[in-house]
């Protein structure tokens, strides 16, 4: 398995516990009455989605999907890399300021900033992952 694949699933293992965990925090006990944790719901949605789901399908996707080239069998480790990062950093951005900004705070450049990372980061995976999708 490649040390990509590992980090995008090890991320995404992560986002799934902080995931479970918020959804906890959010539904029992005295905590839930927290006005940051009522505000969380979409913050909580997307860490899912987003951080544990679009992770492990990267992941697996960069490791299986067909060879690129003998030489370069998974097209540019460079975009992959660039992919995991910018996904992971634009997860950290939104769940700093979304929950914020249901709350009254500006952090429109925040989520703007977080929205353009997770952009460029589906961009970069499907520029490196689509010359693997080629008829033969």
């Amino acid at each position: 398995m490649p040390t990509l694949t590992r980090w995008f699933i090890r991320s995404g293992l992560v986002c799934l516990l902080a995931a479970l965990l918020l959804g906890v925090l959010m539904q029992w006990g005295p905590a839930a009455a927290h006005p940051w944790l009522r505000a969380a719901w979409p913050t909580y949605l997307h860490v899912l989605v987003v951080g544990w789901l679009t992770q492990l399908i990267f992941g697996v996707a960069y490791w299986l999907f067909p060879r690129y080239s003998a030489a370069s069998p998974r097209g540019s480790e460079r975009l992959g890399w660039a992919s995991l990062v910018l996904l992971d950093l634009g997860l950290l951005l939104r769940i700093a300021g979304e929950p914020w900004a249901i709350l009254g705070g500006d952090t429109a450049p925040i989520l703007v900033t977080s929205a353009v990372a997770q952009l460029l980061a589906g961009w970069a995976f499907v520029a490196n992952t689509w010359p693997r999708l080629r008829e033969r």
